[in-house]
C-alpha cells in the first residue's frame, strides 16, 4: 500500500500510513496545517494516535494544502486519503474540494488504475506494509449525487402530472430520504456496540453526518426520557458538543469509547492472561543498603546529569540476575512449538501516561553501564510522559519492570507483557521494623513480585531469578562480584 497518489500532475494525495506492525486504523488527534498553507517535504502535518502511541506524520512532498479530508477526532482506516496537496500552485483553477467525501466509506480505485509503487517509506524509521486485502467499490457511494439528482427529477415529473406532492418534513435523523444514515465505519461500529439504531440518531456533523458524539447522546439516559422529541416535526434540539465520555450531572453512568492505546492494552492483557500460564512469586527484602547506594550515586561525578533513583539499581539487579539465569530470558513460539532463548535483553519499563499504560523498552540493556542505563531510563520516561513514544520503542521487549510502589502500593500480581517471559513488580519502599543483626531496627523494606510464563520458566528458575534480585538489593556490592 502506498501512502500518496497522483490525482493529476498537479494534485497529490497522502494516505494514512501503517505506522508500524500492521495497524489497521489511527485517530487524527491534531492538524498542524490548514487549506492554503504551504508545506515542504518532511514537514509534520498532523498527529495521529494508533493502538500503540501518538505519532507525527510528515508530508513527503512540497506544495500547498488543498484539502483536509477528515476533521480532528476522526478514526481513519490505513490507506484512506487524509490530505490533498497542490504541488503546482498557480498553474490553474483548482477543483473544488470534495465536501461530502468524509460521509462515505472509502472507494478503492479500480484495479486498472493501480497507483504507482514508488516511494513507500513515509515516516523516519518505518515502512508501509503492503495491504493483503482490497475493499469492493461501493456503487452507492460514488453515485450518490447523481442518484439524488435523478430522484429530484422524477419527483418533479410526477408533481407536474397531477401526482400529489409529498409533505416536506424536516429530517430528524441521520437517514436521508430513501437511504441509509450517513456515518463513517467506526461510528457505525460504535452504534452497533451500544445497540443504537442510526436511523433514530439526530446528526450534528457537516452535511448530515452522524458523529460519535451523536451516538453517545442517543445512548445517554436523557435521550431515552424524551422519545417524543425525536419524532416531533419541530426543529431538532441543539447539537451536543460535549466530548466523548462526558455526560450531564444528572446521568448515573458515563460511557467512554474504548480505542487507541486503551483498546490495545485491553486486547493485549486478555490475550496474555488466557494464553500464558502465569505464576507469581513474592519476596520481601531489606533495601536499606540500596537506598544508601542511591544517595551516594547522586553525588558521584560520573553520574552527573542523569537521574539516579532506586529503579535504576533495581533494573541493574534484574539484568545481573538474568545474566546468572539466562534461560529466563526467552519467548514461546506457538506456531513452531519452540522455546526461543534471547541472547540480549530489551528491558521494558511500564509507564503510566495520559493515554494509558505503555511499555517502551531499553534496547540491549544488558550491554549498558550504570550511567548509560540511567541515561536511557531518563530518556524513556521523558518521552513517555510527552506522549512521543514510537511503536518501535515498544516492540521487541523481553523482560519488564513495573514500579507500582510510586502509587504507594506494596505489591501486585503483574500480567506479562505479550511475548515476554517475565515481569518484575516493585512495591513501595517503606520504613518498617526489621530484624537486623539480631535486633529489631527500623529498615527500608520493599516487596518484589515476579510473574513468569510457566511454559518457559519452572518454579526453580523463577525462584532463583527473584532470589538473586533480592540478594543484590540487600547487598548491592554483589553488582560488582556477580556482574
Amino acid at each position: 500500500m502506498t501512502t500518496m497518489t497522483e490525482t493529476s500532475a498537479r494534485f497529490r494525495e497522502f494516505k494514512m500510513p501503517d505506522v508500524g506492525e500492521g495497524l489497521t486504523e489511527a485517530e487524527i488527534l491534531k492538524w498542524f496545517v490548514q487549506p492554503g498553507d504551504t508545506v515542504t517535504d518532511g514537514q509534520v502535518v498532523c498527529e495521529v494516535e494508533t493502538a500503540k502511541a501518538a505519532v507525527e506524520l510528515p508530508i513527503p512532498f512540497d506544495g500547498v494544502v488543498h484539502e483536509l479530508r477528515f476533521p480532528e477526532g476522526t478514526t481513519v482506516d490505513v490507506g484512506q486519503v487524509i490530505i490533498a496537496i497542490d504541488v503546482a500552485p498557480g498553474s490553474g483553477d483548482a477543483p473544488a474540494p470534495a465536501a461530502a467525501a468524509p460521509a462515505q466509506e472509502p472507494v478503492e480505485a479500480p484495479e486498472a488504475e493501480a497507483e504507482p509503487k514508488g516511494r513507500t517509506p513515509v515516516l523516519v524509521g518505518y515502512g508501509v506494509a503492503e495491504s493483503s486485502t482490497k475493499r469492493r467499490p461501493r456503487k452507492g457511494a460514488a453515485a450518490a449525487p447523481e442518484a439524488a439528482a435523478v430522484a429530484a427529477a422524477v419527483q418533479a415529473e410526477l408533481n407536474g402530472h397531477g401526482a400529489p406532492a409529498p409533505a416536506v418534513v424536516p429530517p430528524q435523523s441521520g437517514a436521508p430520504a430513501g437511504g441509509r444514515p450517513l456515518a463513517k465505519p467506526p461510528v457505525r461500529k460504535l452504534a452497533k456496540d451500544l445497540g443504537i439504531d442510526l436511523a433514530t440518531v439526530v446528526p450534528t456533523g457537516k452535511d448530515g453526518i452522524i458523529t460519535r458524539e451523536d451516538v453517545h447522546a442517543a445512548a445517554a439516559p436523557a435521550a431515552a426520557e424524551a422519545p417524543a422529541a425525536v419524532a416531533s416535526p419541530v426543529a431538532p434540539a441543539p447539537a451536543v458538543t460535549e466530548a466523548p465520555g462526558v455526560v450531564s450531572d444528572s446521568a448515573r453512568e458515563t460511557r467512554i469509547p474504548v480505542k487507541g492505546v486503551r483498546k490495545a492494552i485491553a486486547q493485549a492483557m486478555v490475550g496474555s492472561a488466557f494464553t500464558a500460564p502465569h505464576v507469581t512469586e513474592f519476596v520481601t527484602v531489606d533495601v536499606t543498603r540500596t537506598m544508601k547506594l542511591v544517595a551516594e550515586l547522586k553525588e558521584d561525578k560520573d553520574m552527573a546529569g542523569v537521574r539516579v533513583n532506586p529503579l535504576l539499581v533495581i533494573a541493574k539487579a534484574l539484568l545481573v540476575a538474568i545474566k546468572r539465569n539466562p534461560e529466563v530470558n526467552a519467548a514461546w513460539d506457538e506456531a513452531n512449538q519452540e522455546i526461543v532463548q534471547k541472547h540480549y535483553v530489551n528491558l521494558g519499563i511500564a509507564a503510566a501516561t495520559p493515554r494509558g499504560l505503555i511499555v517502551p523498552n531499553i534496547k540491549d540493556a544488558h550491554d549498558k553501564t550504570l550511567p548509560q542505563l540511567a541515561e536511557a531510563l531518563g530518556e524513556l520516561v521523558a518521552t513517555a510522559r510527552d506522549g512521543k513514544t514510537s511503536p518501535a520503542a515498544m516492540a521487541g521487549g523481553t523482560v519488564t519492570i513495573t514500579n507500582v510502589g510510586v502509587f504507594g502500593v506494596d505489591t501486585g500480581t503483574p500480567i506479562l507483557n505479550p511475548g515476554e517471559s517475565a515481569i518484575l513488580a516493585v512495591g513501595a519502599i517503606k520504613l518498617q521494623p526489621w530484624v537486623h543483626k539480631g535486633k529489631v531496627k527500623p529498615r527500608q523494606v520493599t516487596t518484589l513480585a515476579l510473574s513468569f510464563d510457566h511454559r518457559l520458566v519452572d518454579g526453580e528458575l523463577g525462584s532463583k531469578v527473584l532470589a538473586d534480585v533480592a540478594a543484590i538489593l540487600e547487598q548491592p556490592k554483589r553488582l560488582i562480584t556477580w556482574a
